[in-house]
């Protein structure tokens, strides 16, 4: 079982060094199901790990130049402050409701990244200065939100966020997004932390195999069409969110 958490890390890793997201979807149920976690533990773990995997993802695009650090400010400055009163609200839901909220946000994530892959990536690029500020702050509390209560980074949220309301180039979003998953994850974890019981040690080894998934991920994603990895991955989240669904939640059962 530990080589295949470690494998898993590897993957959330990938999914955050060539998508800009995805690793927090996925490692609340690797967590549930391959770790064998209570849900609330698992939510709050995966935190830690995200944020650090994306952190080191956020520094290797930077020295490439895709990371935009005024959008990023403006951005998840707002969404920390939704994800930090995320995280107390999800202290008090059920383990039960955390899940089912998951996999309704993954599915969703499904169906943003069929339409984000199947759009034209060559939109007119806009500046930061021109950006309708009171969308861009609903959209940062929402995504911040979700991020505390379910355990994301909200890196498939922010992505299209990027995209459509500030005109980012992908390469920058992606990049971008990975510094906002790390203050996310950090606003929505000081919401947890004293409050769950975390295994420390897991989230070490998982956090360093992960990192070495998410440098590789910055490396091959120059090599593989974004939108054939876009449409697998979005198949592969629907197949995960109905899982949980019917195992955990009943919903679909």
């Amino acid at each position: 079982m530990m080589l295949l958490d470690a494998l898993l890390a590897v993957m959330v890793g990938l999914s955050l060094g060539m998508l800009g997201g995805g690793g927090s979807v996925l490692t609340v149920p690797i967590f549930v199901y391959a770790g064998g976690f209570a849900t609330k533990a698992a939510v709050a773990m995966s935190l830690p790990v995200v944020g650090v995997t994306s952190l080191v993802g956020a520094l290797f695009r930077a020295r490439s130049r895709n990371v935009d650090l005024r959008v990023a400010i403006i951005f998840g400055g707002v969404a920390m402050a939704g994800a930090y009163a995320g995280a107390r609200i999800g202290v008090l839901l059920p383990g039960d409701v955390q899940l089912a909220l998951l996999a309704v946000a993954m599915l969703a994530a499904a169906v943003a990244m069929f339409r984000r892959s199947a759009r034209s990536e060559s939109a007119p690029v806009r500046s930061a200065a021109s950006v309708d500020t009171r969308r861009l702050v609903v959209a940062g509390l929402g995504v911040g939100l979700l991020t505390g209560v379910v355990g994301i980074g909200g890196g498939f949220l922010i992505v299209p966020a990027l995209v459509l309301l500030m005109r980012v180039p992908m390469k920058q979003a992606i990049g971008t997004s990975l510094l906002v998953i790390a203050m996310n994850a950090a606003a929505a974890l000081l919401g947890y932390v004293g409050r769950v019981d975390m295994s420390w040690g897991y989230v070490g080894w998982f956090t360093v195999a992960a990192v070495a998934g998410i440098i590789a991920g910055t490396r091959l994603v120059r090599f593989v069409p974004t939108r054939a990895l876009t449409r697998a991955f979005a198949v592969l989240l629907a197949l995960v969110a109905l899982f949980v669904l019917v195992e955990r939640t009943g919903l679909l059962a």
